[in-house]
């Protein structure tokens, strides 16, 4: 449905775009998909002219209603979504791109949104927290010892996370805090003569800091000509790991460890059963759905797009080596979540392949060499060219991916057509015999 333009408060509709985008935003949206859908909605409210350019930090909108022309300029949101709240901006978007509701609708659904508590509580939130990262741990190095201690790291730093909402004073160096904390546990136990291994500890209680998705989008955004948008995300996710690193350093400072310590221990080889990554890649994906708040029913489609992605990883591991498997994890996990999202009335996409960028992202991997540079500059640099290459291949996989579901998809509609075509000609001959 298309409302008219004389219909519409072209305030309220600036408004509500403007707020509209922010959550788009805040749900890790490329901003050139956010200046579509904005062009779009735009349209559906009967505007003659839609003008829209969006940074990750900023965005301009311009309305003409065929009389005048109204702008706004909106700052991007600080705050990040949950997955139900993720899942809940896709809805309220796609409603707006068919004018279901009003301008001021949207406005009061979107408060609705940002104002919803998670579904399982802070109780929930540091179990969930807790699991996820003992799934991570599985996927490393699942010795006993680091099973415990990773459960709970887990747990403190989910604590944090839960409490840093309440406590705004804590929610931006909340990721350097957290990983202080983490480091100084860990070598704090090692002083002590646990046998703990901290290459395989630092990373999983931290693996929800870890800016992957960021960075593989930045990529993405680089690939596709957004040249601000991309460098500002790649820009802000190398800081995040840098903090991270420093975090860690400082943790171990204060302990009585220096920064050349914390990975002089090499990783023990533990000998797991085949069936123990496989079934981390489930505990992580039980982890994701309590923390994150997950729609209902989500699990279900999560957890095929992460086994899906894992899979197809380790394969292509085995055969074309580490640096490039992320391409086919993104490759297979890209259009599973679109399939799911738009044939199989599943979640948006964003909910079922975001998990899989906390999983198969290089994020663990930077924060590694970012903190091998802080001992060992040369190792820590040669580190950080592989992990630039990790994430072209992601982000190339990613890239791919949408755009082989796109013309799939594409090819599929026009042989349906001309099939339907073909049927009414086959009737029409019928009737007339």
């Amino acid at each position: 449905m298309k409302r008219e333009a004389t219909e519409i408060d072209v305030g309220l509709l600036l408004d509500f775009m403007s707020r509209l985008a922010q959550g788009y935003i805040a749900c890790s949206e490329q901003t050139t998909e956010v200046e579509l859908l904005l062009r779009r909605i735009g349209s559906a409210y009967g505007m003659v002219r839609t003008r829209v350019a969006v940074l990750p930090t900023a965005m301009f909108i311009a309305l003409h209603d065929g009389e005048t022309e109204r702008v706004t300029l909106a700052e991007a949101p600080a705050q990040t979504m949950r997955l139900d709240q993720i899942a809940e901006v896709y809805a309220l978007g796609n409603a707006a791109i068919r004018a279901e509701l009003t301008p001021r609708e949207g406005l009061e659904r979107l408060e609705q949104i940002l104002g919803k508590t998670a579904r399982f509580g802070s109780v929930g939130g540091v179990l969930g927290h807790t699991i996820l990262t003992l799934g991570v741990t599985m996927l490393i190095v699942p010795a006993p010892t680091n099973l415990a201690a990773a459960a709970a790291l887990g747990a403190i730093v989910g604590a944090l996370r839960m409490l840093s909402p309440r406590r705004a004073v804590l929610a931006v160096p909340l990721p350097v805090v957290a990983a202080t904390l983490v480091s100084a546990l860990v070598f704090y136990a090692m002083r002590r003569g646990l046998p703990v291994d901290p290459v395989s500890l630092l990373v999983p209680p931290l693996v929800t800091f870890l800016p992957g998705a960021m960075l593989t989008l930045g990529m993405v955004e680089l690939a596709y000509g957004d040249m601000v948008s991309g460098a500002s995300r790649l820009t802000t996710g190398f800081v995040q790991l840098v903090l991270l690193a420093f975090g860690l350093a400082a943790g171990a400072t204060l302990v009585g460890f220096n920064s050349a310590d914390m990975l002089s221990y090499s990783t023990r080889q533990v000998v797991a059963q085949p069936w123990v990554p496989w079934a981390g890649v489930l505990v992580f994906a039980l982890g994701v759905y309590l923390h994150f708040s997950a729609p209902p029913k989500s699990l279900k489609w999560m957890l095929p797009v992460l086994l899906l992605a894992f899979a197809s990883q380790r394969l292509a591991a085995a055969v074309f080596g580490a640096q490039i498997s992320g391409f086919f994890g993104m490759l297979l996990a890209t259009p599973l979540g679109y399939l799911i999202h738009l044939h199989l009335k599943g979640p948006p996409a964003m909910v079922t392949f975001l998990p899989s960028f906390w999983l198969v992202v290089p994020g663990a991997l930077g924060l590694l060499s970012v903190t091998r540079l802080l001992s060992d500059r040369s190792a820590g640099l040669e580190a950080i060219v592989t992990v630039v290459f990790v994430i072209a291949s992601i982000a190339l996989g990613t890239l791919v991916g949408a755009s082989i579901y796109k013309g799939v998809t594409e090819h599929l509609t026009w042989w349906r057509l001309q099939l339907g075509r073909a049927e009414s000609y086959v009737r029409g001959w019928m009737s007339r015999r």
